[in-house]
């Protein structure tokens, strides 16, 4: 068996999520295996990580070991794609050493969140988070507090299955670009849903219904004020750095 990385690209709102599933074919990596067995490959993908139903990814990276016999990646990559959905894209395979492990080799992890003022419509709804009024500047002052190392217990889901809940926020910011306001998360991992409650979080304190103290009190473990969770269309895996 020789040991291959991919890099793919999916629209996370037709699936429901990207771990396979017990009760569904319809996830990313169960979508992935139906068409690997197409192609008399029976050995499964292993994902950077998991992403949540209706999340996005632009560059997921998954590990798999292939038969000997398939050998020309190019024509690997091309076949696969003929066998996938539109909603999923094989951006490229290579040959990795086999101690390369999408998950347990990744150093950091880059996510994005694409806001935009105003209504939604049915050409984007999928895509970007619609928010009827914001506060950039503040978004943007707020955000900063996450970089660091912290206990992100208070920034994550019920069902976590982790035991400890530290992790390093390299780079938090905000801009604007042709009319979406965009917020980049790096750090070397991610807890359950933690992205979307601290974006939850950066949204109240645009309403006006919490503030920077109270979102560095919760950042703290002092106190939760907040478990509002961002809706999952507007966020992107967008890159695993290893």
């Amino acid at each position: 068996m020789n040991r291959v990385k991919i890099t793919m690209s999916y629209n996370g709102s037709a699936f429901m999520g990207s771990q396979q599933q017990p009760t569904t074919h319809e996830t990313v990596i169960g979508t992935l295996l139906i068409a690997l067995k197409r192609l008399k490959i029976h050995t499964a993908p292993k994902g950077s990580g998991r992403t949540d139903r209706g999340v996005h990814a632009t560059h997921q990276v998954m590990h798999l070991d292939l038969p000997l016999y398939w050998h020309d990646l190019q024509r690997l990559t091309e076949m696969l794609n003929m066998q996938l959905p539109a909603s999923i894209r094989i951006r490229r395979i290579e040959f990795v050493e086999s101690e390369f492990h999408a998950r347990y080799s990744a150093k950091k992890r880059v996510y994005r969140y694409i806001i935009k003022e105003g209504v939604g419509n049915p050409f984007e709804d999928n895509f970007v988070s619609f928010i009827p009024q914001l506060n950039r500047e503040i978004i943007t002052d707020a955000i900063g507090c996450f970089v660091g190392t912290h206990n992100f217990e208070l920034f994550k889901k019920s069902g976590n299955d982790m035991d400890h809940f530290t992790r390093i926020i390299y780079r938090a910011y905000a801009y604007s670009h042709r009319g979406y306001f965009i917020l980049v998360f790096e750090g070397n991992g991610f807890l359950r849903s933690q992205i979307r409650l601290m974006v939850g979080f950066l949204l109240r304190i645009s309403a006006g219904k919490a503030t920077k103290e109270q979102l560095i009190e919760q950042l703290s473990g002092i106190k939760r004020h907040s478990t509002d969770i961002a809706p999952h269309n507007g966020l992107y895996l967008t890159r695993i750095k290893y």
